[in-house]
């Protein structure tokens, strides 16, 4: 993979690691009893929301911090030693921004001028469902008049305890192009909206990941963000690729980082058993292999244009950042041995944090098969 320069941190005017760091220190406090409890992490949000964090990638035209997409990766990934479920619902919101600005940037679209600026102005927090909706979508949308009523129930809706808006889709079956898919922006507080207190899971517990129900919420016409085919690759979802993966994929890198940091500290104190110093060799020869992919996933956004190509490297960074962000926090339980298996050293939930890194799109298998596509001139929706 082509090594690429990555932009620095702190290129704005705002000093937003000092802010992330007086966040992390909250978020870090809570961490482990919102673990326990299953319980949503409003102490490090309500801190986010304090830094002016939910508008720092609002560009400054609009009201925003101006932060770059490089600038917000690293705080992401600063942020997840001290709080995974923090930081990955934080990259949820701010992958949203992300492709808002970056369309509004190129379109000048009123609807996304509309939503950043309210970010801006209101501090709104948005949530994601796109994952768990991705090519097909999920949910109906009925015509009426100004608009659309739609039916679903979105899962992976992380942070909606605090969230505002969810970004979103539903399938509407257009008498004339067939099943489209229609993009926007739902209150999460307003008539026929239901959150389930529902993310009772293995790792990110904190997340807040509830199933978001709707029933007949009216969308306007002028709220609608984007159309497409349903099923079928649409530039829309190379911009999403591009740009929210190094995103979402700071939180688990971070994660592991926290983890290699801990296990190195904790096998420090112990004598040196002559096997140890490999481990950690194998240890760091992950973390780098990650740490790289991420570094080139963050260039990739910088540099390129959307499309099928860039695509395919921007996934092949996600599976690579996932495997290596796993295997280091394997190899940090193996170095700081039989202590690393109580609860309170703090390894075994970053080991159950990033298993959550195997189920965003594209996952490794249908990763592959894109590329190897790609690779051969194949068509990428066959």
């Amino acid at each position: 993979m082509q090594a690429l320069k990555v932009e620095p941190i702190l290129e704005t005017k705002m000093d937003y690691r000092a802010a992330i760091d007086r966040v992390a220190a909250i978020a870090a406090k809570a961490a482990a009893a919102c673990d326990d409890d299953d319980a949503f992490v409003s102490d490090g949000y309500a801190a986010l929301k304090r830094e002016g964090l939910f508008k720092a990638h609002v560009p400054t035209e609009l009201g925003g911090g101006g932060a770059s997409h490089a600038e917000m990766c690293a705080l992401i990934r600063r942020l997840a030693p001290a709080c995974s479920s923090t930081a990955l619902a934080f990259s949820m919101h701010t992958h949203i921004i992300a492709l808002a600005a970056w369309r509004w940037r190129r379109e000048k679209a009123a609807p996304l001028e509309r939503l950043l600026t309210r970010v801006a102005n209101e501090d709104l927090v948005l949530v994601s469902s796109g994952g768990s909706d991705w090519l097909k979508s999920a949910g109906r949308a009925e015509r009426v008049e100004g608009g659309f009523k739609i039916f679903a129930r979105k899962i992976f809706a992380s942070g909606s305890p605090a969230g505002n808006l969810l970004a979103t889709s539903a399938v509407y079956d257009d008498p004339e192009a067939g099943p489209t898919v229609l993009h926007f922006a739902a209150p999460l507080k307003g008539e026929g909206v239901k959150i389930h207190d529902n993310w009772r899971v293995m790792g990110m517990r904190g997340t807040g990941s509830n199933d978001v129900e709707f029933d007949g919420v009216f969308i306007a016409d002028a709220a609608i963000t984007g159309r497409r085919p349903q099923g079928k690759w649409h530039p829309l979802f190379h911009m999403i690729s591009m740009l929210a993966f190094p995103i979402i994929y700071a939180a688990y890198l971070g994660v592991a980082e926290g983890a290699r940091n801990k296990a190195i500290e904790i096998a420090r104190k112990k004598p040196d058993d002559g096997n140890v110093a490999y481990l950690v060799g194998e240890m760091e020869n992950a973390f780098t292999s990650a740490e790289l992919a991420h570094d080139n996933m963050i260039a990739i956004a910088a540099g390129a244009e959307p499309g099928a190509e860039t695509t395919s490297r921007t996934m092949i960074g996600r599976t690579l950042v996932g495997r290596n962000a796993i295997r280091t926090i394997e190899l940090a339980l193996e170095v700081a041995g039989g202590g690393a298996f109580y609860r309170s050293a703090g390894l075994e939930r970053a080991f159950r944090d990033v298993q959550a890194a195997r189920f965003h799109p594209l996952q490794e298998k249908p990763q592959l098969r894109f590329t190897g596509r790609v690779a051969l001139g194949l068509d990428i929706d066959g």
